[in-house]
């Protein structure tokens, strides 16, 4: 069982830039849940919280109804921030959402957000897009070709304007229209959600090698962008294919790493350690693996890289990039 797997090296600090906070009919995952993964041996330092349309307020203005998103998440930090919970500090950077789409109209979504707490530093409007009905869109139901909407663009303006950060979630076919972004805005900075979600599954199933190529050129052009940095995680979902959800065991960290190394490794040559960040993507990776083998694997992947490069990987450039 790798829940039984010895901690490697317990003492390296870590920011687990992306997870999540929801309290669905069937899946409850707040503090506890969550402290209960992090707690697991691995020296969780502090950690980022990313939306997931949890929480937003129940009235008022429409566009401003995922604010409530910020004022739940900042009261579970406040929480943590107490000492009540251990050492971890959760929710320590906030990730929401506003519609981008509203143009010069999400400036006011951003300053109520930014109102709402003191942790609040960017957000997440998500692209998966997928002509094919086998691929499910993002829960922000985008249309194709968002990153390249005029109105979007206009929204995309008013983070820089504040000094905000932007989430990336897309799809690997996309990766081209978030460089086209990336360039368009040269002083915002953009992270890449997931290795820009390389598809495994419907018309990309059984096609890896194929996929990999082509995410490997859309990745060097993205990482070209020098105000993008990379979130190495989120790879074992249902949608990259490897199938880990279905099996009766989960795997070892061993069995991860060798099955996720050339992603990882590659992003990392790309954007050098100083844009990288390790990171859980928990709880949805948890229906693959557990939060202890997945951050096992990842300290396997990074064996070969110096003391420097662990510490900007694991725990530096998450805590630069969203202020921590």
């Amino acid at each position: 069982m790798n829940d039984a797997e010895p901690i490697l090296e317990p003492e390296l600090p870590i920011v687990d830039p992306h997870h999540h906070l929801w309290d669905h009919p069937k899946h409850r995952y707040l503090i506890d849940e969550l402290l209960a993964d992090t707690g697991s041996g691995h020296r969780i330092v502090a950690t980022v919280f990313v939306e997931c349309l949890s929480m937003y307020r129940a009235d008022g203005a429409p566009e401003l109804r995922p604010v409530g998103e910020t004022e739940f998440v900042n009261g579970v930090a406040a929480m943590s921030a107490s000492g009540r919970y251990g050492d971890t500090r959760v929710a320590a950077g906030i990730v929401s959402f506003a519609d981008l789409t509203l143009g010069d109209g999400a400036g006011r979504v951003l300053d109520a957000h930014v109102a709402a707490s003191s942790r609040f530093r960017g957000i997440r409007h998500a692209a998966g897009w997928e002509a094919s009905d086998q691929v499910r869109n993002s829960h922000t139901n985008p249309p194709p070709g968002l990153f390249l909407d005029g109105a979007f663009r206009r929204g995309f303006a008013e983070l820089g304007r504040r000094g905000l950060t932007f989430d990336a979630w897309l799809y690997h076919p996309q990766l081209g229209e978030l460089a086209d972004l990336a360039r368009a805005f040269p002083g915002t900075t953009v992270v890449l959600d997931h290795f820009g979600g390389p598809l495994g599954i419907g018309p990309y199933a059984g096609r890896r090698a194929e996929v990999m190529t082509e995410w490997k050129r859309a990745i060097r052009a993205v990482a070209e962008c020098r105000n993008v940095v990379a979130k190495l995680g989120g790879l074992v979902m249902p949608l990259n294919g490897f199938g880990f959800h279905k099996r009766d065991t989960k795997p070892s960290s061993t069995e991860l790493a060798d099955a996720t190394r050339d992603y990882y490794l590659y992003a990392i040559e790309c954007f050098g350690p100083d844009r990288c960040m390790f990171e859980s993507n928990f709880p949805v990776d948890k229906q693959s693996a557990s939060y202890r083998a997945i951050w096992n694997s990842f300290k396997r992947i990074a064996a070969g890289f110096s003391a420097a490069e662990k510490a900007a990987m694991f725990h530096d450039t998450a805590a630069r990039v969203y202020r921590l």
